[in-house]
């Protein structure tokens, strides 16, 4: 990294670098460490065991699991056992997921035909499974009624007349509907994420159709009002967002329980945040955020004199986030002139926007570090890059990395197991990079890497013409 510019940055920021996973565990799976010699150890298995893997997500199991059983007993806890939680399977699903999440007691909300028939192929209880879309398809909704799934969660008033004619279309009753609310309590980051606000497509609105849609569905003669559901945006760490949304929709109930509608169970939805980077404060445990949700809503239901329902949460990203971090071969690196004389270091990965869109999506910021070796070089200022045909193609705008570093190293980014491998695409024709759980020292495959004819088997004219190919007599005879 030579040149006649001064680097971009010559004091080293606290905040840009990334700290070592014993002085921030909630960045990285537990049990994470580095040897003497400088190596990672994700699960008990040394990340140099599979640098001819990369890019890949490596994911702890035991790690995932622990999390989601953190959030069954802290809930079980704090409401006497009248409480569930619902994994958001939008933030990472595969066949493993649906196990573990099964194991600790949870259900599985799902957003798609193919999140469904995961969940359910996977094993998952039909009872304890969810539909969330605010456009579910015929064929969707059909699956999920036939296959007798928990519980399908309105997103307009529209949706019921489409679940009367498709429950009645295969001869079904009974079928258990929540009414998803906008409560107007919206947090988290980038408004992409953000809920709650009543100008965007989800929900019906806490101070118009809300109550119309219970009406209507309490009315139904083929669907069951079991509850209302809210959603107030993601990566939150404050929980009062989530006290005042209940709130809100505890008036709800209220209004309802004087027109003889009875509310069953309220359901908050997900969004609680993790940490990516040192700057990101640690989130509160889930024993915390159980404890101050039933303190308010028990004074919440005591103010309006009915009954506290059964209360559910959907956490995704803070079980799948924290479970795996993605391993990159780093290769290209140099520096690029900026203004006044100074440079900017630009390390370039072999995966980019394709295996983590979020920082061009939201600005994400994550971290990174040398997962190979350790180096006593002093610290540089460096930008992250992919190899995709973008300038925006940033995966990290800022981190400090060790000024020796070179092609070949190995870079370990933590927190991508949430809306990493479930947003990668095959941009410029990249692919998809595998996932491989990490337990005890031992690595499996458990979602495979794609390769290029995966990629192109979608082509049909190039499968038309390699099975031309194929079919010649020169060809079949060699």
């Amino acid at each position: 990294m030579s040149g006649t510019h001064a680097p971009i940055d010559t004091a080293v920021r606290a905040d840009l670098v990334c700290p070592e996973p014993a002085a921030r565990p909630d960045l990285w799976p537990a049990g994470t460490y580095r040897r003497e010699d400088g190596v990672l150890v994700v699960g008990g298995l040394a990340l140099t065991e599979l640098a001819e893997s990369t890019p890949t997500f490596v994911w702890d199991t035991a790690d995932f699991a622990a999390r989601a059983r953190r959030w069954a007993e802290a809930m079980n806890e704090a409401f006497d056992g009248r409480a569930h939680v619902h994994y958001a399977a939008k933030a990472f699903l595969c066949a493993r997921a649906v196990h573990l999440a099964n194991d600790a007691g949870l259900g599985i909300d799902t957003a798609s035909a193919g999140e469904l028939e995961c969940a359910l192929r996977a094993g998952a209880t039909p009872e304890l499974v969810g539909l969330h879309g605010n456009n579910k398809l015929d064929a969707e909704i059909d699956r999920a009624i036939t296959a007798g799934i928990g519980r399908i969660i309105v997103d307009s008033l529209d949706e019921i007349d489409v679940l009367e004619e498709r429950a009645r279309a295969c001869g079904l009753s009974d079928v258990p509907v929540m009414v998803r609310v906008t409560s107007g309590v919206h947090a988290g980051g980038h408004e992409f994420i953000a809920t709650a606000h009543e100008d965007q497509k989800f929900g019906l609105s806490l101070s118009g159709a809300a109550a119309q849609a219970a009406r209507r569905v309490e009315a139904s003669d083929v669907l069951r009002l079991i509850g209302l559901h809210s959603h107030i945006g993601s990566q939150i760490f404050a929980i009062e967002g989530f006290a005042e949304a209940a709130s809100r929709l505890l008036e709800l109930v209220a209004d309802l329980a004087e027109e003889g509608i009875t509310i069953d169970e309220l359901d908050l939805g997900g969004g609680l945040g993790i940490a990516y980077t040192g700057a990101d404060p640690c989130p509160p445990h889930p024993r915390e955020v159980a404890a101050a949700l039933r303190a308010s809503l028990e004074e919440s239901a005591a103010m309006r004199g009915i009954a506290l329902p059964r209360v559910s949460i959907e956490p995704g990203r803070s079980i799948a986030g924290p479970s795996q971090i993605m391993l990159y071969t780093i290769g290209t690196i140099k520096d690029q002139p900026v203004d006044e004389g100074q440079v900017r270091t630009y390390v370039s990965i072999d995966g980019g926007m394709s295996d983590n869109i979020r920082p061009a999506l939201y600005g994400a910021a994550y971290t990174a570090t040398l997962a190979n070796r350790a180096s006593a070089a002093p610290l540089r200022r460096c930008r992250v890059v992919g190899r995709h045909c973008e300038s925006g193609d940033i995966v990290i705008h800022d981190v400090c990395l060790p000024a020796d570093i070179r092609r070949g190293d190995l870079l370990a980014v933590p927190a991508v197991g949430a809306y990493g491998h479930a947003m990668a695409s095959n941009y410029n024709m990249l692919t998809r990079p595998g996932v491989i759980a990490v337990a005890d020292g031992e690595a499996e495959t458990v979602i495979a890497r794609e390769t290029v004819d995966d990629v192109l088997r979608r082509d049909r004219d190039l499968v038309a013409s390699a099975d031309k190919t194929a079919g010649t007599p020169e060809r079949m005879s060699g």
